[in-house]
């Protein structure tokens, strides 16, 4: 009996000591966040064939730093949109889809813990980011995506992790905007739900099942709910991070992305505790970290939490050898790929002109989408800011140059009303009204003082230079001295025939702009999304890039000019807009 009763005090006083050990102890974790990565695997733009000093090779190096510190735990995380950008992801989605995705490759090899999928890895299609999901050795998360068939998330909803005793709870959302800029094919049997009702729904059931004593919030999804028109009682908001923040209680960390713009700031949830928001820039140029400190309070039984952040530059950072040593046969192959010649052209095209007036750059493409489509009339924007093509030998990543995204080429019906309606609604997101000669040209964001604002020591434009269309096969004038809504005047057809208002003409435009993207067919044209839907006549097998680059290798030798169809008026005005404008975007 004696033995016995020293035995179970023994085991007593073991079992009590230990609970001390884990109930006082402190821990210290490192979450850090990646995001709108967009295929920069390698430090090196594929696009424009340069070295870089940003990607996910220089961030390697910072994550096997902190993972070397033992006195933390490292949480790494991917915020989505990963599956476009770079030829690195293209070629693996659709050029050679049969091999395993490079991406995939590089994910399980970095040891991330969980992503979120972002509305461009939504965008190469079922066939893609189904196998992609299956690659992955960790969950792929969105909670609001929904499949229509089973009710239940089309992803993983979250994944609960435990590092020395804590558990967290790490929730994953994506944007409800996919349908207003992806055709229905590509995201078929699933429905979007709103962040915040989506957010309250999961945070309970998370709260109720698992008991977690941190719960991050993982979202593609942007901070601004006030962008692209939307308002933050707007339902399925864009940009909800904030929002969702604010108006659910419960996440101690919110991780953001999909605006490119890094983030690191506190909101006040309903009950009044901070929240941490974190976003990070695009392309790898940063990361993002979140130092978590916890105690245990043996009084009520719970961890007390110090949370911070920071923003991470990748330039800060060498290459990881062993990274780029693994993964050099794909390096090699992308590069291969995109060095292939398609054509010529026989003189240069410029983005930066497409900000100004008929350019080269985007007649080009309109041209090409008119043949395609046999449409009467075609819409367009340049999607890159600064992209030059030069003359003579084309390669395959010029066309990345040219067309930055996947998007599909739509034929809609639309009448001549409301293509003076699409015109009158772009030229306001794009041009200034101009009070004389010597005004803006563009429309910049300014602040409380009427000074343009600056990012990055380039001044940051109103609105979004992809939502710029102009327009193909109809002759016109839009004039700068007027109000918004009141500039635009049709002239003709650019074949000679008149342009009647009444008539219904066919229209090509790329499938972002075909699905409500930019506002054009809804905020400007007054269209609901069924009525667009009506409106489509045929939607292209492929992406645009892909019809684009087959016609080239067709044609061999190709002759890009403007077509010189509209025109900025008063001439001086623009004239002189336009060189004042030039100089503080490209030559300042």
């Amino acid at each position: 009996m004696k033995i016995k009763r020293i035995l179970f005090l023994s085991i007593a006083v073991f079992l009590f000591s230990t609970s001390i050990l884990i109930f006082s102890q402190e821990v210290r974790l490192k979450f850090i966040q990646t995001s709108d990565v967009h295929g920069a695997v390698f430090p090196n733009d594929f696009i424009n064939n340069k070295e870089t000093n940003f990607s996910l090779a220089n961030l390697q190096s910072y994550i096997n730093e902190e993972r070397e510190n033992e006195d933390q735990e490292v949480i790494l995380l991917d915020g989505g949109d990963i599956l476009q950008g770079q030829p690195t992801v293209y070629y693996y989605n659709y050029e050679n889809p049969n091999i395993p995705h490079l991406y995939a490759e590089v994910m399980n090899y970095m040891g991330y813990d969980a992503a979120t999928v972002g509305n461009h890895d939504i965008e190469p299609g079922h066939e893609v980011y189904d196998r992609f999901t299956n690659e992955l050795q960790m969950p792929w998360l969105a909670a609001n995506a929904v499949n229509t068939n089973t009710g239940e998330p089309y992803f993983q909803p979250y994944v609960v992790l435990e590092k020395k005793g804590v558990k967290i709870a790490i929730l994953g959302l994506i944007t409800p905007g996919i349908p207003k800029w992806l055709n229905e094919k590509i995201w078929e049997g699933i429905v979007f739900e709103d962040m915040i009702e989506s957010a309250k729904k999961w945070v309970k059931t998370i709260q109720e099942d698992e008991s977690p004593d941190l719960i991050v919030g993982l979202f593609h999804a942007g901070v601004d709910p006030t962008y692209s028109g939307e308002t933050a009682d707007t339902p399925k908001n864009e940009n909800a991070s904030q929002l969702v923040a604010e108006q659910v209680s419960g996440f101690d960390i919110i991780f953001a992305g999909h605006d490119h713009q890094g983030w690191n700031f506190e909101a006040k949830n309903p009950d009044g505790e901070d929240v941490l928001i974190l976003g990070t820039e695009g392309s790898a140029r940063t990361a993002t970290a979140a130092e978590v400190n916890l105690e245990f309070n043996e009084d009520t039984q719970s961890w007390e939490k110090d949370i911070s952040g920071r923003i991470i530059e990748a330039d800060n950072y060498e290459v990881d050898k062993e990274f780029m040593n693994r993964f050099n046969a794909s390096y090699e192959t992308v590069k291969e790929y995109v060095s292939r010649p398609i054509g010529n052209f026989t003189s240069s095209v410029s983005s930066k002109d497409a900000l100004f007036g008929s350019s080269a750059f985007v007649d080009f493409i309109q041209n090409v989408q008119l043949e395609l489509s046999g449409a009467d009339i075609s819409f367009a924007a340049p999607l890159t800011f600064n992209s030059t093509i030069n003359e003579g030998e084309l390669y395959v990543r010029d066309m990345f140059k040219l067309y930055k995204y996947e998007n599909l080429l739509y034929t809609i019906e639309l009448s001549g009303y409301e293509i003076k309606d699409y015109l009158e609604y772009s030229y306001s997101l794009w041009l200034n009204t101009m009070a004389d000669e010597d005004d803006h040209l563009l429309k910049f964001e300014k602040d409380e003082d009427g000074d343009i604002v600056y990012s990055r020591g380039i001044p940051k434009l109103q609105n979004a230079y992809f939502n710029f269309d102009c327009a193909a096969g109809i002759d016109y004038s839009v004039d700068v001295s007027k109000l918004d809504g009141e500039r635009i005047k049709i002239i003709s057809l650019s074949n000679g025939q008149p342009f009647v208002f009444d008539n219904i003409y066919s229209v090509a435009v790329n499938s972002y702009r075909g699905n409500g993207g930019g506002g054009h067919l809804i905020q400007g044209v007054g269209l609901s999304k069924g009525e667009i839907n009506s409106r489509i006549k045929s939607v292209s097998e492929k992406d645009l890039r892909f019809h684009i680059m087959k016609w080239i290798e067709e044609q061999g030798t190709v002759s890009p000019q403007a077509n010189s169809n509209w025109s900025i008026i008063p001439r001086e005005w623009w004239q002189k807009g336009k060189e004042k404008n030039y100089e503080i975007l490209f030559n300042n």
